[in-house]
């Protein structure tokens, strides 16, 4: 005998547990290597960059592999609402997605902080909220929703984790702002006055740069893959399924 597996969405509370621990180590990694960047180079700042977005790519992937099978890695308010647009998550799970997320880098931001022996929370002085930032936020945005949203309607998912480092990785070269592309990050980032912070001046634009963003990537992925489902959307970012045996059993032949 042989007890069959159903394949089934894992508890709201574990996924709540996977965004909140994958968004704290997504903002440790971003905040952390650009304070490791920033005393293994001081003076040279392309340099401090590309050492931030390498660590920042490569550890997103990495974190994508480790919490995306539990809630699928989000690890982003605008992406959990743009899912749940396309009905790949309740609004209801979406919503408290959201709140996991920003928890989460918060706790990471201070994680990175007391790593490397930095006020536990000093507020950043950093303003970027440039009308050619903000700009750059919206482009950020749309275009890695577009990257996860078209990997899930062409059932290419298993590459997500690679196809989003790589892209945030190149974002933070062609993008005046870095590439923030996530709210939860923003506020995060606020907390660190380093290399990765933000001002909290700065973070209202930035959010609402990166919302309009969101809602230009519906219109642009409703276009492109008119008969996006919402199975589809589900898998966003990454495929995932919890699996529970089930009371049925079959014979072995």
């Amino acid at each position: 005998m042989r007890r069959l597996r159903a394949v089934t969405q894992a508890p709201l509370r574990r996924r709540l547990a996977a965004e909140l621990l994958g968004s704290a180590f997504l903002a440790a990694v971003v905040i952390g290597s650009g304070i490791a960047a920033q005393r293994l180079s001081p003076g040279n700042v392309g340099l401090e960059l590309l050492e931030n977005a390498a660590a920042t790519a490569t550890g997103l992937f990495t974190i994508i592999l480790i919490f995306g099978p539990v809630s699928g890695g989000h690890f982003n308010p605008v992406v959990s609402l743009v899912d749940a647009s396309f009905g790949g998550l309740s609004w209801r799970d979406a919503l408290a997605y959201v709140p996991a997320q920003i928890g989460g880098c918060l706790l990471g931001a201070l994680a990175a902080n007391t790593m490397f022996a930095e006020t536990l929370i000093s507020i950043s002085t950093k303003h970027r909220a440039s009308s050619a930032h903000l700009f750059s936020e919206v482009i950020a945005t749309l275009g890695l929703l577009l990257v996860i949203f078209s990997l899930a309607r062409t059932k290419r998912g298993t590459s997500a984790p690679a196809a989003v480092g790589a892209y945030i990785g190149a974002a933070y070269f062609f993008t005046s702002s870095t590439s923030f592309a996530n709210p939860a990050i923003d506020v995060g980032r606020m907390l660190s006055n380093t290399f990765a912070g933000i001002a909290a001046a700065s973070v209202p634009g930035f959010v609402v740069a990166q919302l309009v963003g969101g809602a230009a990537a519906v219109v642009v992925i409703r276009y492109l893959y008119p008969d996006l489902t919402s199975d589809e959307a589900a898998e966003a970012v990454m495929p995932h399924a919890d699996l529970q045996p089930t009371q049925l059993a079959t014979e072995n032949q």
